[in-house]
């Protein structure tokens, strides 16, 4: 069963790539707002979750990120990251460079020893303010499932018709480094189509963008979750493995989660 994100600020939940990750939304409370319509989001398709107030305040998320975090130090159970995820794209908010300046500042006075991570699917990242913000917090997580526009469109469905992988990477590659680039892998079908992101030809063209875009790390990873598409298949631990492995042997860092 999908399902949204009611509140702001959600958790603290123990998230297998990040650990205690306490969650902000950016995006409605009542309704999904997302860039990408991936076929494996917890969040469900975006046409299930339609309408509703587009995106939360500044200052409410300044006022409840802050009451969280007060409420974790005093307990002396603090976060070990600030995770921006929730009901679709966080990039999307028109003041996201704005709220990554209050989420540090109360970081650094309530919780120093937090990281600060945005989980993206890169969409925004041709948008200044949102290469600058990203560029300032620890863990700048940027989505790139496949080198093939083809396979992107049927994995990641994404709302502009003009998504270009070679656009992704070109504007990666102005973080020099500084990003996580994260994967998901997959395999089954969706609407009748096959789905492999898997194959030799998939995972060699993967690695070269990989190599050309070199991120300090890569995380791959698979399903976990319940997702909107329900015949899709879970790629081993053993499997991930073997990929991250040849990610390694390019002189990259990569975790398997």
């Amino acid at each position: 069963m999908t399902a949204l994100y009611h509140d702001i600020i959600y958790g603290p939940v123990h998230s297998r790539r990040l650990g205690l990750s306490l969650g902000v939304n950016l995006l409605p409370t009542e309704s999904k707002l997302c860039s990408f319509d991936c076929i494996y989001c917890e969040c469900g398709w975006n046409a299930e979750h339609p309408g509703g107030r587009r995106f939360n305040a500044r200052e409410e998320v300044r006022t409840h990120l802050g009451e969280a975090l007060r409420r974790m130090s005093e307990a002396g159970t603090p976060p070990d990251v600030i995770t921006f995820a929730g009901n679709g794209e966080p990039t999307l908010h028109p003041e996201f460079g704005a709220v990554i300046d209050d989420t540090l500042a109360l970081r650094d006075a309530l919780c120093p020893a937090a990281k600060v991570s945005v989980l993206s699917n890169a969409t925004q990242i041709h948008r200044e303010e949102v290469f600058r913000a990203l560029l300032r917090v620890d863990n700048n997580i940027l989505k790139l499932d496949s080198a093939f526009d083809a396979t992107v469109r049927r994995i990641d469905n994404p709302q502009n018709p003009d998504y270009s992988v070679r656009a992704i990477v070109e504007r990666m590659k102005r973080f020099e480094g500084r990003m996580i680039l994260q994967t998901m892998f997959l395999r089954g079908e969706c609407n009748g189509a096959p789905i492999d992101n898997t194959t030799e030809e998939e995972v060699s063209a993967w690695l070269r963008l990989v190599e050309e875009i070199r991120p300090r790390q890569v995380m791959v990873y698979s399903l976990d979750r319940d997702t909107p598409c329900p015949t899709l298949e879970k790629v081993s631990r053993e499997e991930l493995q073997r990929i991250a492995a040849r990610v390694e042997a390019l002189g990259i860092s990569c975790s398997v989660a």
